[in-house]
């Protein structure tokens, strides 16, 4: 009997083992093709615009209704209806007295990969805070990347400098990392807040490439490169690298590093590039003494000083996807789920 139920066992694992399979298959080429299909369509999303004063109020109301006593609590509901209702009078009177309104800030978050790949989305987040805002308000920029590829960081930092060109301030918040190109971006900014512990600088370009040439030649492997133009092609990852092409690629390299130097020279003009473009990295603290920063806070710290004063609001930009794409990544995230949990109680039981 306890054969049979081993053997039983067994064979129930080897089938859902099976038809998990099928369905991830299954799940990935309904993904795959439903983003082919989307390359083919333009990108259909939707602005998301929030107000963090609402939210802040929500916060504190909140709060307020858990731990205060009930007299407070009413003296309290009291006077947040009347500064409400004060608010509304302000606001009926916003037609005649443009110029007397709260400045507004518009936060935007950039979260950086190795491509930059979140630009997509922050241009049109700027193109459509730039219908919007004048001279009198602000965009700030929750800015987190390591940096990556020199060309997709550049494009990030000209979207970043088309709102210092429409007279817009700007601000760049780092509560983790803005170094390389993310600093590269940062530095347009008429003001860079990090905080404390933030990782700061990397001003430098690095380049790596494996090369497998003397493998292949253990192998007898030939490898054929033509090329029209002396430098169309310096180092190679299966060709042989001669110190011509190495002489020719640091070449390039060094050209990029003056680039990067010029460009943060041109937006930080009180710093001293020859200390901080080494390539090395400083927290924030010590990046303050540098003046890579200007003022070591939290971007939660600085938004809630702002919303004092301002009118804050979040605005991001969401592609609509597809329902088969949708239901594509629901499926895959699924299965991912379920195996994750058959494999570990098949790991307690049987091994």
């Amino acid at each position: 009997m306890i054969e049979f139920l081993t053997d039983y066992g067994l064979f129930l694992a080897k089938v859902a083992t099976l038809v998990f399979a099928i369905l991830f298959v299954i799940g990935g080429i309904v993904n795959t093709a439903a983003r082919q299909r989307g390359q083919h369509q333009d990108e259909q999303g939707d602005l998301r615009v929030r107000h963090l004063n609402e939210e802040m109020d929500s916060l504190r109301d909140s709060l307020r209704q858990a731990v205060l006593p009930e007299a407070e609590r009413k003296a309290a509901r009291k006077q947040q209806r009347k500064e409400e209702k004060a608010r509304h009078k302000a606001a009926r009177k916003a037609g005649a007295m443009a110029a007397d309104r709260k400045p507004r800030v518009f936060v935007l978050d950039f979260d950086g990969d190795v491509q930059a790949s979140a630009v997509d989305n922050l241009r049109r987040e700027i193109t459509a805070v730039l219908e919007a805002a004048d001279k009198k308000d602000e965009v700030v920029i929750r800015l987190e990347s390591p940096g990556g590829l020199v060309h997709a960081y550049g494009l990030a930092s000209s979207q970043l400098r088309r709102i210092r060109n429409q007279g817009v301030r700007l601000t760049v918040c780092v509560d983790k990392v803005a170094a390389s190109g993310g600093y590269m971006m940062a530095c347009i900014a008429d003001r860079i807040v990090a905080a404390p512990f933030a990782i700061v600088g990397s001003i430098g370009v690095v380049a790596q490439i494996p090369n497998f040439h003397r493998l292949l030649r253990k192998h007898d492997v030939d490898v054929e490169l033509m090329t029209a133009g002396e430098y169309k092609r310096t180092l190679t990852m299966f060709g042989e690298n001669t110190d011509k092409d190495r002489e020719k690629f640091q070449e390039e390299l060094e050209d990029t590093h003056l680039l990067f130097k010029e460009f943060v020279r041109e937006h930080r003009r009180n710093l001293d590039i020859a200390q901080i473009a080494t390539g090395e990295h400083w927290f924030g603290t010590r990046a303050k003494d540098l003046g890579l920063v200007d003022e070591l806070q939290t971007s939660d710290e600085y938004l809630i000083g702002r919303c004092k004063d301002s009118d804050v609001y979040e605005v991001s930009w969401h592609t609509r996807q597809k329902l088969a794409e949708r239901l594509g990544l629901a499926f895959e995230g699924s299965l991912e789920r379920i195996m994750e949990r058959w494999f570990h109680r098949g790991a307690r039981r049987w091994w």
